[in-house]
């Protein structure tokens, strides 16, 4: 998608060069000294809006990006999760009574560390 910017500011380059060949030819000074700056004012016109097209591209780019970086985490996060969770129950399983022990220890720290903020 092309910015207004880089049209208006293409047709008011163009716009100045004939105004200032014009003042050339006729010998006006002032129209070419005024064609010169509209020339200038369109040629920063149109940078700009180039530049706002760059920055268009860029960020949609990186939103497209951060999007794919999203979903292959999420797909991978899931796989670690659920080998987590086999991990921990397998752990569980072999020893109960010492999965049971470290549960109520860090209960009892988690209730002293709110106990403690009162």
């Amino acid at each position: 998608m092309v910015d207004t910017d880089r049209i208006v500011g293409a047709a008011k380059d163009l716009g100045g060069k004939v105004q200032g060949a014009v003042g050339d030819i006729a010998g006006s000074n002032r129209d070419s000294v005024e064609g010169r700056y509209r020339e200038a004012q369109g040629r920063a016109q149109e940078v700009y809006g180039q530049a706002k097209d760059g920055l268009r591209d860029v960020a949609d780019n990186v939103s497209d990006y951060a999007g794919d970086a999203y979903e292959r985490v999420s797909d991978r996060g899931g796989a670690y999760l659920r080998d987590g969770t086999r991990a921990v129950e397998a752990r569980v399983e072999e020893n109960p009574f010492i999965a049971l022990l470290i549960a109520g220890a860090v209960g009892y720290g988690l209730a002293l560390l709110l106990h403690s903020r009162r």
